[in-house]
């Protein structure tokens, strides 16, 4: 009778027990509020308890808009150096040089090539490959120039000297071996006249230096020029029947065609 107490005791505690931790357990989840968003864990004094990281300090919130803030930094260093293709530190009168420059000694190489083709005086062929050697080696160290300033040239020739171009390569031979040296010579004494002014004027070092160096090649290629345009008069002078010597043939074979030349017989007599 004695135990009876104490078992009534005992169960009583158990019950108590269970019901503290049944209660417990239907309490609301600390994670979300009654508005839907997350409820910050508070620590002993109260305030929020801030989320740390391995290394012992507080562990930032990764949102999109603090991602996509951080990345603009570095984007626009790498845009900086390289972000503007074209974009040079020369002056412009510098810059307009090469590019110019670059454009004519394409033309040069153009129409060399067309000229190897279709020339048929061979002073006018040799000049024509001096033009493709010459003005290709002129182009590839004017690239490397270009590049080290950080301008971009061209890569192919203008409006006018494609038109150019076309207009050569349509002409028959007896005529496209004239009218190319002349082109050449007009062409070469702009050139030497520019490249003299840059090679004293240019303000970048470099750029005079290019201007100098080439200069010489420019002068040669004028004396060319002119001396392959004369031989080339020279041909198409000599073709049949626009000559005296078409003249006095038809004299010596019996009777003047026309009256004029009848008369020069006379007078020759």
């Amino acid at each position: 009778m004695a135990q009876q107490p104490f078992k009534k005791l005992a169960l009583s505690a158990a019950l108590v027990s269970l019901g503290l931790g049944m209660s417990a357990f239907a309490q609301p989840t600390p994670s979300t509020t009654q508005g839907g968003g997350p409820t910050p864990s508070t620590s002993k004094s109260g305030g929020p308890t801030p989320s740390t990281s391995k290394a012992g300090g507080p562990t930032p919130s990764a949102t999109s808009s603090g991602t996509s803030s951080a990345s603009p930094a570095t984007s626009s260093d790498a845009s900086g150096k390289a972000g503007k293709p074209g974009k040079s530190s020369l002056d412009h009168g510098d810059q307009k040089f090469i590019e110019t420059a670059a454009r004519d000694g394409l033309a040069e190489v153009e129409l060399g090539q067309i000229a190897q083709q279709k020339a048929q005086n061979p002073q006018v062929k040799e000049f024509a490959g001096r033009m493709v050697q010459d003005h290709g080696k002129a182009n590839d160290e004017l690239k490397s120039l270009a590049s080290s300033k950080g301008l971009q040239l061209p890569s192919e020739t203008d409006r006018s000297h494609k038109r150019k171009a076309e207009e050569l390569n349509k002409k028959s031979a007896d005529k496209f071996d004239h009218e190319y040296m002349e082109e050449m010579v007009k062409d070469h004494k702009k050139d030497v006249k520019e490249f003299e002014k840059q090679a004293k004027h240019a303000k970048d070092a470099d750029v005079r230096n290019f201007a100098s160096k080439t200069l010489p090649t420019l002068q040669e290629h004028l004396k060319m020029a002119e001396a392959a345009e004369k031989a080339a008069k020279g041909k198409s002078s000599s073709k049949p029947g626009s000559s005296s010597s078409g003249t006095s043939s038809s004299t010596g074979s019996g009777g003047a065609p026309s009256g004029s030349t009848g008369a020069t017989g006379a007078k020759t007599k």
